[in-house]
């Protein structure tokens, strides 16, 4: 990667030139840069020495496990990185239509492969990030520099103006910033730079399901190439740990398979208990096709899974030139594939506030703050209303009203299997492709009292010829699923 260079390249119409630092070269940081772009001279400090091309780095463990990338998260960065959707593709990503591209059971019982209503980006997250990487180079103003820690944050607790780092060679330097942007990740200090200058502490939410989540690689088998995702989920509404399964599809004709259970009821990192796992859960279907796949990888566990939201919009006179995004705002259970799309949402309103009111205006790190946090409530919402319901779960226990809302929400899950009106929006939620709103529309919540129109199915949806690609899935039957 690039090495430090001067940021005082000229200004725009003969004035100095606006300056902003990102903290981080992850997914939120990168989108973050590129929404800045337009608006000042951006330097991205990064920690790891970033690699060339898709490979694994330190300071990204959880690259090693499934990451989906919906649609409302591929629509934001297609509008902050025009033509990003394409270059992932020819780099050998999948877009898999949804649900047409799914064999999925819910809660509720298996989805039927209804004509696309959303869809998702399939690949590793090394790929996902070096093509975002290749995007963000392009980018004049642009400047990222690896290897290169961030020490504390420069200002008081009014204003923000720049950041300390050490560099790859020992130096110490202060960076100047009109804006810095604390897109680090869930391993954020945003908190103790921000106490260090006497801001006040931001409200802090958790919700703890106690889930530990481990995957292998797969080459897949012959004539799989276009396989479905391929999920088995838990019911949250049974008193038992709940226990997933998800086979993505990804590039080179591999299979990324992460299993995933809350307490008392985790994998662990034996390769000899991977697919008994699997095989274990509401359907064995998962344990079923990866019998027939190559191990390829050790498998990897991870147990940083807290629900942890740091309400930073709350905090009474939020300093000028401070924003943080991404899971430096909040992380969520990654089974929801969740974390991608709000960081990408979160960057694009920064951009919205930035054209609105210019990178200088009083008062634009609390609108954007502000901003960032919708997108954040409709997934925090997503996640925690589900992971508290398991057994050990720590967090606040949900009031009458999110209890009635979780009975809503599973009779819409069951009307879906059956009703495409609903499908559609539960999709669209999901995706955080429309409001939360949209599961009690008013033609919503009518199909969801009818309930379905047609009959569960009993057995996984495939087509006959996914089904004779991998020979001991078994004949669906029921309504036929597909279309």
């Amino acid at each position: 990667m690039s090495t430090l260079v001067a940021s005082q390249r000229g200004g725009d119409r003969g004035t100095a030139p606006r300056r902003a630092v990102v903290i981080g070269a992850g997914t939120a940081g990168l989108l973050a840069a590129a929404a800045l772009d337009p608006y000042a001279e951006v330097t991205v400090v990064e920690r790891d020495v970033l690699p060339d091309g898709p490979a694994p780095r330190k300071g990204l463990p959880q690259a090693r496990h499934a990451h989906l990338l919906l649609s409302g998260g591929a629509r934001a960065m297609e509008e902050l990185l025009p033509g990003v959707t394409a270059a992932w593709l020819a780099a050998g990503a999948r877009r898999i239509p949804m649900p047409t591209g799914f064999v999925s059971l819910t809660a509720q019982g298996w989805l039927r492969r209804w004509p696309e209503m959303e869809f998702m980006i399939s690949c590793s997250r090394d790929l996902l990030d070096s093509v975002l990487r290749d995007q963000v180079a392009t980018k004049d103003r642009v400047t990222v520099v690896d290897g290169t820690e961030l020490l504390g944050l420069e200002g008081d607790a009014s204003r923000v103006t720049g950041v300390r780092v050490q560099m790859r060679d020992g130096g110490r330097r202060v960076l100047p910033a009109d804006l810095v942007v604390d897109a680090s990740g869930r391993g954020s200090r945003s908190t103790l730079w921000l106490d260090a200058l006497g801001v006040a502490p931001a409200p802090l939410d958790e919700v703890d399901s106690g889930l530990t989540y481990a995957s292998r690689i797969f080459q897949a088998p012959a004539g799989t190439e276009d396989y479905p995702v391929v999920g088995v989920q838990p019911d949250p509404a049974q008193p038992v740990p709940g226990r997933s399964a998800t086979i993505v599809p990804v590039e080179d004709g591999r299979w990324l398979v992460t299993l995933s259970g809350t307490r008392e009821g985790q994998p662990t990192d034996s390769a000899e208990e991977f697919e008994p796992f699997a095989r274990g859960l509401r359907h064995p279907v998962v344990g079923e096709l990866i019998a027939h796949a190559q191990p390829l990888t050790d498998v990897a566990v991870s147990r940083s899974t807290i629900n942890r939201r740091r309400f930073f919009e709350k905090v009474k006179g939020w300093p000028e030139g401070f924003v943080a995004l991404g899971d430096a705002v909040a992380t969520y259970n990654p089974v929801y594939g969740h974390g991608m799309t709000v960081a990408a949402q979160g960057a694009l309103a920064l951009r919205g506030q930035l054209a609105e009111h210019g990178i200088a205006a009083p008062g634009l790190a609390r609108r954007v703050q502000r901003a960032v946090a919708l997108p954040v409530t409709i997934a925090w919402e997503l996640a925690t209303g589900t992971d508290i319901r398991y057994p050990g779960a720590i967090g606040e226990q949900p009031g009458l009203a999110r209890k009635l809302l979780g009975r809503y929400v599973d009779r819409l899950l069951r009307t879906a299997a059956g009703r495409p009106l609903a499908a559609r929006a539960f999709l669209a939620a999901i995706t955080l492709s429309a409001p939360l709103s949209t599961l009690v529309a008013p033609k919503v919540a009518v199909a969801v009292l009818r309930g379905p129109r047609r009959a569960p199915l009993t057995a996984p949806p495939f087509t006959a010829e996914e089904r004779e690609a991998v020979l001991s899935v078994p004949e669906p039957s029921g309504t036929p699923a597909v279309g």
